[in-house]
Formats: C-alpha cells, sequence, structure tokens
C-alpha cells in the first residue's frame, strides 16, 4: 500500500516536501511516480522513476521547480516542490507507474493509495 503524506496550505513561492511511504514492498523495486489531481482538470503526471534504471523523469510543467528523490533505506520517494503557484494546488498522489517511450515521458500509473491535499494560497 503506499500513502502519500506532506501536504498543507503554502503561500505562492513557497515549498513542501511531500513523501510516498510503502508498506509490504521495497519501492527500489518499483516504478514509482506521483500525480496530481485538481477539481475539474484531468490527472496530471509530475515525475516518476524508471525501475529499469532508476533514471528519473520530471513532466516540463513542473520542471526546475520539483525534484523527485527517494530514500531506499527509508522506503520513501518523494517529491520536493518549490516555487509553488496557486494553480500547483491538488490532491496529490504517489503511486506504481508503468513509463514508456524512448525519452520516458509516457506514463501509466496504476496503483496509488491515499493522497495529500496541497493548497496554496496567500
Amino acid at each position: 500500500q503506499l500513502q502519500a503524506s506532506g501536504g498543507g496550505l503554502v503561500q505562492p513561492g513557497g515549498s513542501l516536501r511531500l513523501s510516498c511511504q510503502a508498506s509490504g514492498f521495497a519501492l527500489e523495486n518499483w516504478a514509482i511516480g506521483w500525480f496530481r489531481q485538481a477539481p475539474g482538470k484531468e490527472r496530471e503526471g509530475l515525475s516518476c522513476f524508471r525501475r529499469r534504471d532508476g533514471s528519473s523523469f520530471t513532466a516540463d510543467s513542473v520542471k526546475g521547480r520539483f525534484t523527485i528523490s527517494r530514500d531506499n533505506v527509508k522506503n520513501t520517494v518523494d517529491l520536493l516542490m518549490s516555487k509553488l503557484k496557486p494553480e500547483d494546488s491538488a490532491v496529490y498522489y504517489c503511486a506504481t507507474v508503468r513509463v514508456y517511450g524512448r525519452d520516458g515521458m509516457e506514463w501509466e500509473f496504476d496503483h496509488w493509495g491515499q493522497g495529500t491535499q496541497v493548497t496554496v494560497s496567500s
């Protein structure tokens, strides 16, 4: 089971670190990524690790602001978000993911747990 945490209310320009914790399996053995879902909007994939070689990929929409990282000892995959904007407000989920494409930028998220709400507002 995957559990996302670390969300909250932050002012525009601020930062948050989201954490994905797994129970019952080792995240390092899976491709894990983050996506978000805002009301009335389509699911948006943000970033992921590919299982085959551990490479990370980040969507152009958040590149330079969001960074994915992993700690195999803690069994977590984090998403560090900086320079947050009101449009970043959404529920954020971590999930197992299938990574496709030669550039690793085609993602299919298939299993996720409870998300964490991020609200960017002054």
